[in-house]
């Protein structure tokens, strides 16, 4: 069983189609016994990063989720804010810690130095620049796309960390991976079947 962790930010329902449409069952939930009793965790995540953390802490999640991904190992994808919540904290909104798997930081677009700015959010497709080898990102067909919406992306501070990037008017990472933990910037579920072909992959790990 799949858990897509509900913290309310985000549409875990149409996570929950795509892995239907796999004939992967799910649940989605703020329980923590379902969570402990989960093979795979999904985090999604759409709204403000301090938002995010807060109502994680509340729900008492920060807790179980260390638990789960730090202790036991269980694989866990995080997407778009998800993702962004992997890290130590954010530009975004009020100060809040992350929670702090990767050393990493989200920022804000920045386009200084490289011409007209570009509008933000960055929002629609973008392809893929895989930085090396992963189950997740295996056998994508060619041109793969992948569908965006964000104001601020990860920067991460060890470069083994970034999965793949994107650009738009700069690089950026798109994704990053370090053992069981995973994050995508984009949305799987809004990506038709490149994100189907990804999630395939996620799950089958």
């Amino acid at each position: 069983m799949i858990a897509i962790v509900d913290y309310g930010m985000g549409n875990p329902g149409s996570i929950q189609n795509m892995l239907l449409r796999l004939g992967e069952q799910s649940v989605i939930t703020r329980n923590h016994d379902e969570i402990r009793a989960a093979e795979k965790l999904i985090l999604p995540g759409v709204g403000a990063f301090h938002l995010a953390m807060q109502n994680l802490d509340e729900l008492g999640l920060r807790n179980v989720l260390n638990e789960q991904v730090l202790t036991r190992n269980i694989p866990i994808l995080g997407i778009c804010l998800g993702m962004q919540l992997f890290g130590k904290g954010s530009e975004e909104g009020l100060p809040a810690e992350g929670l702090g798997w990767f050393d990493a930081y989200t920022r804000r677009f920045s386009f200084d130095g490289v011409g007209k700015p570009l509008r933000l959010p960055h929002m629609g497709w973008n392809t893929l620049q895989a930085e090396f080898p992963h189950p997740v990102v295996a056998n994508l067909p060619e041109g793969s796309r992948f569908y965006f919406v964000h104001t601020f992306h990860v920067v991460c501070e060890q470069p083994q960390d970034v999965l793949a990037t994107a650009r738009y008017g700069i690089p950026f990472t798109a994704m990053i991976a370090k053992g069981n933990i995973i994050g995508a910037q984009f949305h799987p579920e809004k990506s038709h079947r490149f994100g189907m072909a990804l999630m395939r992959n996620f799950v089958s790990l």
